[in-house]
């Protein structure tokens, strides 16, 4: 980077969720911007194709192998990193499920899966972290959110509900940890391509609403994330703590309604 503002260069980065969709997205710009990325995940031969696919003669990406929805996964995780590279300046908490139903079909199994994994994974992993962030004396903490804090889309409440807690942690975690120099801020994502969703958003109905309802008039790609995330775990973003920041094509900034303003109806 020519401007160190936003230098990433060096930094010990940990990337939940790291081998597929947006958390491989940022694992892949981080370390290509010179951080030093730790991705993890629960599958050990998935996590090895992806470390091998993002590194490069300048710079490993390495992994280690965790299921954030089994607590006893995460504090071997931190003492790996500490281990191997005497801190996490950045954790990337990315990994997260999802599933679409009637909100009265969900069983109770299911809707512990998704809590299991998108909230209480998400928690106890930023906690643990956090431990040795306050350690330190330093770090930056980026979760990932969701448009459906803005508003819940039909069909996936237990979804909505976990990324609700997810901004409230964000908040809470920002006012405790800030006197120790660790900052806590968090990216809701809009509608983004990625591999779990591509059939869905390839229906004709779907590219219309979505295309229609986005003031930037597309698709995001998971490429859209990357910046946002840089902002956050760098320099730049310095005195910023306890924020989410929609990356929504501007869906949050208000309701399109179908009126025609080249001959807008009569008010009266």
């Amino acid at each position: 980077m020519s401007d160190s503002l936003f230098s990433l260069s060096g930094k010990i980065t940990l990337v939940s969720g790291g081998s597929r969709g947006i958390g491989r997205e940022l694992a892949k710009g981080f370390a290509e911007r010179g951080a030093k990325v730790v991705i993890t995940g629960r599958k050990e031969e998935t996590l090895r194709e992806t470390a091998q696919q993002l590194s490069t003669a300048e710079n490993e990406v390495t992994y280690i192998v965790c299921d954030v929805a089994k607590p006893d996964d995460i504090p071997p995780l931190v003492e790996t990193m500490v281990s191997r590279h005497g801190r996490i300046d950045v954790l990337l908490n990315v990994a997260g499920v999802n599933q679409r139903k009637k909100l009265e079909n969900f069983t109770e199994a299911e809707f512990d899966a998704i809590l299991d994994i998108n909230l209480k994974g998400a928690f106890l992993l930023a906690q643990a972290v956090g431990r040795q962030m306050i350690a330190q004396k330093s770090g930056a903490m980026v979760h990932i959110d969701s448009l459906n804090t803005y508003a819940p889309l039909k069909g996936v409440v237990p979804y909505a509900m976990s990324k609700a807690g997810v901004s409230m942690m964000t908040r809470g975690m920002a006012m405790e940890w800030g006197p120790h120099n660790v900052r806590v801020n968090a990216i809701a994502p809009g509608f983004i391509l990625t591999d779990l969703n591509r059939k869905l958003w390839s229906q004709p109905t779907m590219q219309t609403w979505g295309h229609a309802n986005t003031p930037l008039g597309r698709l995001g790609s998971v490429q859209d994330l990357v910046g946002t995330a840089v902002f956050l775990a760098s320099d730049a973003s310095a005195f910023m703590t306890g924020q989410v920041l929609y990356v929504d094509g501007g869906i949050s900034a208000g309701i399109i309604w179908p009126i025609d303003l080249e001959n807008p109806p009569p008010t009266k």
